[in-house]
Formats: structure tokens, sequence, C-alpha cells
């Protein structure tokens, strides 16, 4: 089971990309007025995706589409932030995506008025969002030139802000929360057995093991803070079929496959993932945002001990302009 390039995005997409957990979802955490009127049986998953190259370091995407009852088509589109730190400005991208899905939609030679998108931002950092969901906070002068900006908001799903007992819906909606909100805990290895053991729950045997399977992947590429021992323990500890000891066989046959090295690989890949992360942290905090190309060296390094130096080059640093002197000089 090898180390996957993005767990965090393969994670998200495997897992809202089941339209039972993602309509799941609307109906726990999207308002009410709105979430009530979705019709589950024209809740459907489009195969477009409007991240491009430039924007899939930082985010991944999914767009549904459905009927509000007697009040037609609406989109509700998933954002999912898969880093850590925080990016102010999202309202931003959220704009420019949500246009590419409306020029997309007239493309395809339908005519009439634009449906609405629903824009869900989906974060799962350790520290509360501070980032402001509505696009005219980004604007000045917004008192006078008011009527001319776009105006619009969108629903920030911070899984910080929640406890695990806050934590609702159905098995896989709730497992897949509670994975992504400890994924970075250093004693995520001691509740396992507890989230793990959720999957009991489902009557249909296949889809958890299913689900189990790409859970482990996340675990083993997405955290450096579970051991081997950990999750083969949590293994041992489910039941999921009738009275037999269907983990532990399983358990065996993923060591044999390659999940012992794939988990070294990736808690390794996972310390250098974390190491970009706070670096980019640490330059948003400082200087207020992340210029895109030193997000795209920032993301090209491969030497930790190169990342600790900027990292404190970024606190020691009066100005952007000197850090960038310094990071060219690293770089030399």
């Amino acid at each position: 089971m090898e180390p996957v390039k993005n767990p965090h995005d393969r994670f998200f997409k495997e897992t809202f990309s089941r339209p039972e957990v993602a309509l799941d979802f609307v109906y726990t955490y999207v308002p009410q007025p709105i979430a009530g009127l979705v019709a589950p049986e024209t809740f459907k998953l489009s195969k477009d995706t409007f991240v491009d190259e430039e924007l899939e370091e930082r985010f991944s995407d999914l767009l549904y589409e459905a009927e509000l009852k007697g009040k037609g088509k609406i989109f509700i589109y998933f954002l999912f932030e898969h880093k850590s730190f925080q990016d102010p400005e999202v309202a931003l991208y959220l704009l420019l995506l949500m246009v590419r899905i409306w020029m997309n939609f007239r493309k395809q030679k339908k005519t009439g008025l634009l449906p609405p998108i629903l824009p869900l931002v989906v974060y799962h950092g350790e520290r509360e969002w501070k980032a402001t969901p509505r696009f005219q906070d980004l604007v000045g002068l917004t008192d006078v030139m008011g009527p001319y900006v776009p105006s619009f908001e969108y629903v920030i799903w911070d899984l910080s802000q929640y406890t695990d007992q806050e934590i609702k819906g159905g098995v896989l909606l709730r497992v897949a929360t509670l994975l992504m909100k400890h994924i970075y805990s250093e004693d995520i290895g001691k509740l396992l057995p507890g989230i793990l053991g959720l999957l009991e729950d489902l009557k249909d045997s296949r889809t958890a093991l299913h689900f189990l399977h790409t859970a482990l992947r996340y675990l083993s590429s997405g955290s450096r803070h579970v051991s081997k021992e950990e999750l083969i323990d949590a293994l041992k500890e489910l039941r999921m079929d009738e009275g037999g000891d269907l983990m532990a066989t399983l358990a065996q046959q993923w060591i044999e496959e390659g999940i012992e090295k794939g988990i070294e690989k990736g808690i390794e890949k996972g310390m250098l993932e974390e190491a970009r992360e706070m670096l980019q942290e640490a330059i948003s905090s400082r200087f207020g945002f992340v210029p895109e190309d030193i997000v795209t060296q920032i993301h090209g390094f491969k030497d930790r001990e190169l990342i600790r130096r900027l990292l404190r080059e970024a606190v020691v640093c009066s100005d952007l302009n000197g850090f960038k002197k310094a990071l060219q000089e690293a770089r030399a």
C-alpha cells in the first residue's frame, strides 16, 4: 500500500464522491432552509472539476447538482482546503471557480437563468478558521461601490470547532469526519479503535471493508503519529463479519501487501509535508499572505533542513522582500 501524493485530497474525493455521504453532509450541516428542500432522488455528482493546476496544490473540489423541491436546479460545490494553513482569500478563488461552473453550464447550450451555487468550504486544520466568508470583505470602498461588487458568502465547515460528540451524520460521514479532524493529532492511534469501530454499525459489510481500506491508506500516508502496531491493534478489535475474525486475517494480508512499508514511507512523507505547511503558515502569519511563486517553490522542497532554515528566516525577516532574498540565497 504505497503512500499517495496527496493523501488528504484523495481521501476527501474518495469519501465525498459517494453521493450518499455528500447528501448526508448536506442534510446534517447545510442550513436547513436549503437542505430541507433538496430532493434526494435528484442529487448527483458532476464529472467536472474546476480547480486547475495552479490551484490544485491548495484545493480539491466536487460539484453536485440537485433539484430544490418546487424551485428548480441548484449546484452544491464542495471546496476542500487540504492544507493545514488558511488562505484568507478563499472567497476570491471561489468567485473564479463559481464563474467557471456557470460558464460550463452555458457551454452545454443550456439557456434560462443560471442555477444558484451553494459554496461549501471544508477545512480540517488544527486552528480555528479566521478568514472571512464574505467576498465583499475583500474589496475596498464597498460603502460607495457596494452595488457594483459581487455579493456572496460561503459556508465554512471548520472541523476544529466540533467536539467528537458534536460530529453527526451516518456512519461513513462520521468516520471520515473524525479521521480528518484528528489526522494531525499526536493521540490519533489511541482514538482509532473508537473511530474505526463505528464501521461495525454498517449493515453492508462489503461497503465497510472497502471504506476501511480507504481509511487505512489515508492513515498510513496522511498521519505521522500512528504506528503500525496501533493500526493492527485497531483492526483486530473490529468484528464486522458474523462472529468471525475477519479483521485479523485482513490485517495480516495488508501487512504482506506492503502496509508496513507504506506506513514507514508515509510517516517520512508526512513529516516533510507538515514542514512545508508550517513554513507556509509562518509566512502567511508574518506577512499576511503567501505569494504564488513562493508556494510553488515550497512544494518542490524535499529537504527538511532547508525548510527549517527558511522557517527561521520567516520569523526574523522584517518584510516579504527580505524573506524572498533569504529564499534565493538558501537555494543558491
